[in-house]
């Protein structure tokens, strides 16, 4: 995923976090880095976008009249709402010129994705993220047309986050639906059932029913291990790296019985098994073949200053040596210790590399890290503290002072 916001933004500043599929995902990024601050996401509703979709409805809507619609969306709160605020301001509007009957509505709405399609509008636009919305809000009393719109409309923008009310009222039923999802000719659909079920996907509502119990998404997840697209296997990768988060020993078991399989099948294995890798997890490790570092050496840890301000960034440096008589595969990271408010201490783990390291060769690393303002994360004055990792091994470790 990406995190759409400008460079120094604050904690008011917008911001979406986008699936990579989507095909505009790169782009807005790039106009919405170079514009200034005063654009914003929610303007990604226009007048000119409003205009275009206008048009798409009134080629599928007999009676529909350009003007009421436009009155709904443009009213007197429209200029303050937020970008949540206007794709359900949209969505409303929309219900008032479909067909009252939800499975009426949702005809329409499949026409009009056709209509958009042939006319040139890219999958994966995303202001049309109020179409799923429309049926999340309009269609929970009606599941097996709703599992039909969703599978049509993935096709279009995706559905991963209006699904995941409708598996927490059905439960079993929908899972059903997403077991033939994971078949379907589709790849975004495909998708759809393995991002779907992650029980923690960023900005949409938790799973608490496969946090606490993730089997019944498993065969699932096994039905796409082996998909022909990097883009399904990599939300495979996710939701195991999710289920591990409350359950580390049943990705472990999984990885034991997938590794191996295909080169395609390993590689998301890793990045499914990323955290529990950045923990040291020793199962883990030996799964990617991370023995023990006990014959790994790290010499000359270098700061290039003890002291810095807020905004400054230290470097750093040292060697390692593989003091053993064969080669040796080496995850190589650095883990940073934050000072909290508190007192204590936060960690985080950057990786550096993976490398091999024959006998008796000597390598050295160079690295940076910067204390600049982030939204995400909070510095405090006072000592930080930087540690040397080797295959989940802490090296050496050294001390800087953080000034405001």
């Amino acid at each position: 995923r990406i995190i759409i916001a400008p460079f120094g933004a604050n904690v008011d500043t917008p911001r979406l976090s986008l699936p990579l599929f989507y095909p505009a995902a790169k782009r807005l990024r790039r106009a919405y880095l170079q514009n200034t601050m005063s654009t914003l996401l929610k303007d990604l509703y226009s007048e000119a976008f409003f205009e275009r979709f206008a048009a798409a409805l009134a080629a599928i809507l007999p009676q529909f009249k350009k003007s009421d619609f436009l009155a709904l969306i443009f009213n007197a709160e429209w200029q303050e709402k937020t970008l949540k605020e206007r794709m359900r301001q949209t969505t409303e509007a929309l219900h008032t010129v479909l067909a009252a009957d939800f499975e009426q509505a949702a005809a329409q709405i499949e026409k009009l994705i056709a209509f958009l399609q042939k006319n040139g509008e890219k999958n994966g636009a995303l202001p049309y993220i109020f179409l799923p919305d429309y049926v999340e809000l309009y269609g929970m009393e009606h599941l097996q047309r709703s599992a039909l719109a969703m599978e049509r409309i993935t096709e279009f923008i995706s559905c991963e986050f209006a699904v995941r009310p409708f598996i927490l009222r059905y439960g079993n039923a929908m899972i059903a639906y997403m077991q033939a999802w994971s078949r379907h000719k589709n790849e975004h659909v495909r998708r759809l059932a393995s991002e779907g079920v992650r029980p923690r996907l960023p900005w949409a509502i938790a799973l608490p029913v496969f946090k606490r119990n993730p089997e019944p998404i498993l065969p699932i997840l096994e039905a796409l291990k082996a998909d022909e697209s990097e883009y399904v296997r990599r939300s495979v990768a996710n939701c195991l790296n999710d289920i591990a988060k409350d359950h580390p020993q049943t990705l472990l078991s999984i990885a034991q019985r997938w590794r191996g399989q295909s080169v395609q099948t390993d590689k998301l294995l890793k990045h499914a098994c990323r955290n529990l890798l950045k923990q040291g997890e020793p199962t883990a490790l030996a799964l990617f073949g991370l023995q023990s570092s006990e014959n790994i050496a790290v010499s000359g840890f270098r700061l290039s200053t003890d002291r810095l301000k807020m905004g400054e960034r230290v470097d750093f440096s040292f060697f390692l040596h593989n003091a053993g008589s064969s080669a040796q595969n080496l995850r190589i990271e650095y883990a940073m210790y934050f000072l909290r408010q508190n007192g204590g201490y936060g960690k985080k783990v950057f990786k550096i590399s993976e490398r091999q390291l024959n006998a008796n060769e000597k390598a050295e690393i160079q690295r940076y890290y910067s204390f600049r303002p982030i939204t995400t994360r909070k510095y405090y004055a006072g000592i930080q503290r930087i540690a040397l990792l080797v295959n989940g091994e802490q090296k050496a470790e050294a001390q800087l002072y953080l000034q405001d």
